[in-house]
């Protein structure tokens, strides 16, 4: 990889056929594992592996560099209406193809019914069938899919040279969801180029008749954020949808009120009482009603005291003067 840090661009490798562009970054399988599916790690970290098991405990991933045997493992346990099941990956396995598998796995509306045929996606991409039964190989020869009808076991086999080791296998146990399987073999028949930021040494293969690469600037930022850019995509499935607007609205409790009616008018008031006819010849008219007369207090007055006797004739009141004869 070349980064340009005057015009902020990466050489990237577009590498095709992907069956052949090596492993890539983990990462692209881990991370949403974790971050978007909910799945958690107990792996230790002094240990060079990663331990992944989904929500609900029944599935666990493996990632552990083993190279005699498979560094990716699935193994599922047990189900109602499954028995148990395992897949594996081989370390040159391109993550994309994996992915393809996760997805499905972690998918909240998977289609786990048997009516799938994980051969159809191959058939439809020209492969062609060899001289055992169902087995079916890439049109250059690299790749071989078998299915072992006495094991119920699938075999991806991805090989340069009979006489060299594979470059990579992938296995798929007996009661593997074939939908799963499916996945794998329509991500393997892509004819996409996947991306790699590595330089071509790290292909297993540089001969021009299997592996054909080109390399183009991207943009930095936009390397930065693909991987992002999965995890919002993956974690999107598993939210729950909001009700779109223009839904019928919640009825009343008014069970005469329906979204359909308007609501019903209120009562009209009560008639006016007749008016009495007066004696006079003329209507009576009613007086308006007297407001209640509010409670006053009454002033507080002292008891009533008996008369302390006659007073003294000095403090009699003088006799009222006679009134003046008028004259005449």
């Amino acid at each position: 990889m070349t980064v340009h840090e005057s015009s902020q661009t990466v050489e990237i490798d577009f590498v095709a056929r992907r069956y052949l562009a090596g492993g890539g970054d983990p990462a692209w399988i881990t991370v949403p594992l974790h971050r978007a599916c909910g799945w958690s790690h107990g792996h230790d970290p002094l240990m060079p592996r990663v331990i992944l098991s989904s929500p609900d405990q029944k599935a666990l991933l493996r990632l552990e560099p083993d190279p005699d045997s498979a560094w990716w493992t699935i193994q599922h346990a047990a189900s109602p209406d499954r028995p148990a099941w395992y897949a594996s990956f081989g370390a040159r396995t391109p993550v994309e193809i994996i992915a393809a598998f996760t997805d499905a796995l972690t998918a909240p509306t998977g289609d786990v019914a048997d009516a799938w045929d994980p051969l159809a996606p191959l058939r439809d991409a020209g492969w062609s069938p060899t001289t055992q039964d169902n087995r079916l190989a890439s049109p250059d020869g690299t790749v071989r899919v078998d299915l072992h009808e006495a094991t119920g076991t699938w075999w991806v086999t991805t090989t340069l040279n009979q006489a060299q080791r594979p470059v990579w296998q992938a296995h798929f146990s007996e009661h593997t969801p074939p939908h799963l399987i499916t996945a794998f073999t329509t991500a393997l028949t892509d004819p996409t180029p996947l991306a790699r930021i590595s330089t071509v040494d790290s292909l297993p293969t540089r001969d021009p008749h299997l592996v054909t690469h080109t390399r183009a600037e991207v943009r930095a930022s936009q390397i930065a954020f693909v991987l992002e850019d999965r995890v919002r995509t993956l974690a999107a499935r598993h939210k729950t949808p909001t009700a779109p607007p223009g839904l019928p609205r919640r009825p009343s409790a008014d069970p005469r009120h329906t979204p359909s009616s308007p609501p019903p008018p209120p009562p009209p008031p009560p008639p006016a009482p007749p008016r009495l006819p007066s004696p006079h010849g003329h209507p009576r008219r009613r007086r308006p009603p007297v407001p209640p007369r509010l409670a006053v207090r009454q002033p507080h007055r002292l008891p009533h005291r008996a008369p302390l006797g006659a007073l003294p004739a000095d403090h009699r009141p003088a006799p009222p003067r006679p009134a003046l004869a008028q004259r005449w």
